[in-house]
Formats: structure tokens, C-alpha cells, sequence
């Protein structure tokens, strides 16, 4: 005797709230098929809302992130939202659009894009005989550091990099922006 499944509004709700979990999950994409916390199914909920609604749909519907952080600094929040290299591109098509749409929705905080990038160590006299190939410089630790900087300022250029170290061993970048370009982003670099 078969048996149906009485499909009430409860299952219903149910099976669409799972549905939408999906359609976030699909916006992130973690390395070693990680489970992603909650901010970040926050910031996954924004860009899938973002791709339904707005005119971005064509621009957002291939891409993805592989985290995102929201930190502190200097008593203002931020949020951190990194890609991946191969997509760092496409964002940055729209990343002017796309981050004021998202720093509305997050309330005002500001919101970065950052390529997920990997630093390989330096290769020493043990690990240079398993290492068959050589190092690449954009895999270096400076490279890295220039390339996250570039990033965190995108829309301007960096036209020049002075660094101050002190005593104590600690560093302090000045790094020069392009003055045409410098009024878009002001804002946000007093808070890095």
C-alpha cells in the first residue's frame, strides 16, 4: 500500500529555506570543501540577493568567493571579501558598483575585495633539492604584500611607496596615490 507525503507549509518552508542555503553555498566556494561560517553566509546572501535584483545579474552570475572577514581597525569596521585569482578581474569590472550596494547593505562599513593569493617559504637548503622548479616571484612574500596593497586601494594607483622603519623593528607604510584618482578613495584609506 502506497503512502503519500502530505506536503504542508511547514515542508514547504522548509525545503526552501535549504534551497536558498544552496544558492548561498553557491556564491562561496572554500578551499578543501570547508564549511563556511556565518559571516560569510551573510556576505553570500548579499551578492545573491545583489545577482536577483539588480542590472549586475549578467556580471555577478559566474563569479564566486572563497572567504570573507570582517575586522576592526582604528574604531570602524571592515569587510574583507576575498576572491578568487582567476576572477579578481571580473570583479573588478564592477567593484565600484558592487561595493556601494554592498557597504549599503552591511551599513556603512567599508567593504573590500581582495585576491586569494599563496605565498610559497623561501626555498632553504633542504627543500631545494625536492623542489624541482623554481619559485615564481609572484608567489613571493613582497610580491604578495604589493599585490594585496594594490588590491586594497584598486580604483587608484600606487605612484609611489615610502617605508619608515623604527626602532622597535616596527614598520610604517606612506604609500603615494595618484592624484586624479585620490579624492575617489580618500575616504576609506584614512581607515587602513
Amino acid at each position: 500500500m502506497l503512502t503519500l507525503l502530505s506536503l504542508d507549509d511547514s515542508y514547504l518552508s522548509n525545503v526552501s529555506f535549504w534551497q536558498a542555503i544552496l544558492k548561498m553555498s553557491s556564491k562561496i566556494i572554500k578551499p578543501g570543501n570547508a564549511a563556511a561560517d556565518e559571516f560569510e553566509l551573510q556576505v553570500a546572501q548579499a551578492l545573491l540577493e545583489l545577482e536577483m535584483n539588480s542590472d549586475l545579474k549578467a556580471q555577478l552570475r559566474e563569479l564566486h568567493i572563497t572567504k570573507a572577514r570582517e575586522i576592526e581597525l582604528n574604531n570602524k569596521k571592515s569587510v574583507i571579501i576575498y576572491v578568487p585569482m582567476p576572477k579578481l578581474k571580473q570583479f573588478q569590472k564592477v567593484q565600484t558598483r558592487l561595493v556601494r550596494e554592498l557597504e549599503k547593505k552591511f551599513s556603512g562599513k567599508h567593504v573590500v575585495f581582495v585576491g586569494e593569493r599563496k605565498i610559497l617559504p623561501k626555498p632553504t637548503r633542504k627543500t631545494r633539492a625536492k623542489n624541482k622548479q623554481k619559485r615564481p616571484r609572484s608567489r613571493t612574500l613582497t610580491a604578495v604584500y604589493d599585490a594585496i596593497l594594490e588590491d586594497l586601494v584598486f580604483p587608484a594607483e600606487i605612484v609611489g611607496k615610502r617605508i619608515r622603519v623604527r626602532l622597535d623593528g616596527s614598520q610604517l607604510i606612506k604609500v603615494h596615490l595618484d592624484k586624479n584618482q585620490q579624492t575617489t578613495i580618500e575616504h576609506k584609506v584614512r581607515f587602513m
